[in-house]
């Protein structure tokens, strides 16, 4: 067991509070590395540090900020095995669901690479008599990003990636429950040649985030965890007169037409139901199946999947489907909103409560289960149960199973599947939710476009990478020029369109 530190400009130095969390690997419930839990003032002075480094990295060009992404992508590529390791510890994910966490936010640090182009300005020349017109897009200076555990190297990579490049410094407090992945892309970043100090990580809780929140340098703040939180954080940092982009949590649909490709629905459930022990705000929980004939045959098919689904450690090979949950807390959590549910009528078609892996009687895991016949009114329903849980919910028509998604208090993801175009088309333009897919399980945007839900589910005007990170972490400064050479002299006291 060891006791991490923060990084502030380029070294790791102590926590001084005297407060811990700990991090335990889910797969067997042993202490990993106590986390400092740093004070306002530690947290002032990384912004301090930060504040200073800045000032250079904002007058690099965006050019030679975006070979340090070129070199930081190259490293991240170069040390996957490694860094899907420690990952896997500290979380629980498989190897294989570890690499491609790693690798959709390097997806981002690659988009990142065309900093130059995805920064420029507009320019109009000659908009009046001797008169320019342009605008440029300049740092915003300290921004913030606090992440959550569940993607322990993509979100922290959404957020620091498209920061730096376009030229800010970055306080990045990562979950204080997995902090040793952010710890090591901190370290590779500086290898690729980012400056001391415009990368901090600084861990924390509530006085932490409070902090940030509450700092006056720091511009922007970006996060992703639960509703309540994200909506707390929202709404301090705009009474603070902060940037703020702040994603919660999901109750993901998935409407399964009765023309659909059943095998290929019950396959699709199966990854993003179960997935990383459902620990997604993208994962599907609610099936939609319309029609009885439809949820009947659905249900036949999910029942042997499901029963054949290998929950172990990461460590137990290459065939392990999913592993641990991240806590004690949440095992218990899942494990009594699973006894809601049959409590208040839902039919519990498989049990994955009291599960028992032999080597590993202390670790947090939860086995896959399935209920039918869930209503609206049910506590498994309405809340995020972040867990192997999927729940069905049937509906006799199309119009009714679209009328169930877009009550739902969040908007994260959906999905359906269908055969006919027509429905398809209906649903993508009438659903009330911010990322759709179409016979697609998790639409989870490539890196190009911009992640965000609506509703419930996010908190801000602009979504996460993409083109809308761009516009979050940088100002734009509109310039009106003109140079007075053969031009004659005059003065105007009205306010009047340029001629």
């Amino acid at each position: 067991m060891t006791t991490i530190t923060h990084l502030i400009n380029g070294e790791q130095i102590a926590g001084t509070s005297g407060r811990f969390a700990e991090a335990r690997n889910p797969a067997t419930g042993e202490l990993i590395c106590k986390v400092p839990l740093a004070t306002p003032a530690e947290l002032d002075a990384a912004v301090e540090k930060a504040a200073l480094a800045q000032k250079s990295w904002g007058a690099v060009n965006p050019q030679r900020r975006a070979r340090v992404m070129m070199k930081f992508g190259a490293l991240i590529n170069d040390h996957m095995d490694e860094l899907a390791e420690i990952l896997s510890k500290e979380h629980g994910k498989t190897i294989p669901d570890a690499k491609g966490d790693i690798q959709r936010g390097l997806e981002v640090v690659e988009v990142c690479m065309g900093v130059p182009a995805l920064t420029k300005g507009e320019f109009t020349g000659d908009a009046g008599t001797g008169i320019d017109l342009y605008s440029i897009r300049q740092p915003l200076g300290v921004v913030a990003g606090i992440t959550p555990f569940n993607f322990p190297a993509m979100i922290p990579l959404w957020k620091m990636a498209p920061a730096i490049a376009c030229g800010n410094a970055m306080i990045l407090k990562p979950s204080e429950r997995t902090p040793n992945t952010s710890m090591r892309l901190a370290e590779l970043f500086k290898e690729a040649g980012l400056p001391d100090g415009v990368l901090q990580v600084v861990h924390g809780d509530k006085e932490c985030v409070d902090a940030i929140l509450d700092n006056d340098t720091i511009q922007a703040v970006g996060f992703v965890g639960s509703t309540p939180i994200a909506q707390y954080i929202y709404g301090r940092a705009a009474t603070n007169g902060k940037r703020a982009q702040c994603f919660g949590g999901a109750k993901n649909h998935m409407v399964i037409m009765p023309d659909a490709d059943l095998d290929k629905a019950a396959d699709a459930l199966i990854g993003a139901g179960y997935g990383a022990a459902g620990e997604r705000c993208m994962a599907i929980s609610v099936a939609v199946p319309v029609g009885q004939e439809t949820a009947d045959k659905l249900i036949e098919k999910l029942v042997p999947k499901i029963e054949k689904l290998k929950v172990a450690p990461y460590t137990g090979g290459d065939d392990v489907d999913f592993g641990p949950v991240i806590t004690q807390a949440s095992k218990e959590r899942i494990e009594a909103l699973i006894a809601s549910g049959v409590k208040q009528g839902a039919k519990l078609v498989t049990d994955g409560r009291n599960l028992s892996i032999q080597g590993y009687e202390e670790g947090y895991f939860v086995g896959p289960s399935l209920f039918d016949n869930v209503t609206p009114d049910m506590d498994i329903y309405k809340e995020e149960i972040f867990g192997p849980v999927l729940s069905f919910v049937r509906k006799d028509s199309y119009e009714d199973a679209l009328e169930l998604v877009n009550n739902n208090e969040y908007g994260n993801g959906t999905a359906i599947y269908t055969a006919d175009g027509d429905v398809a088309r209906d649903f993508v333009a009438k659903v009330e939710i911010g990322m759709v897919g179409v016979n697609f399980p998790i639409p989870v945007p490539l890196s190009y476009y911009s992640f965000g839900g609506w509703k419930k589910s996010g908190f801000g005007d602009l979504d996460q990478y993409g083109p809308d990170a761009f516009k979050f972490y940088t100002k734009t400064k509109k310039v009106s020029s003109r140079w007075f050479s053969g031009i004659k002299d005059g003065v105007a006291l009205n306010f009047k369109s340029i001629d």
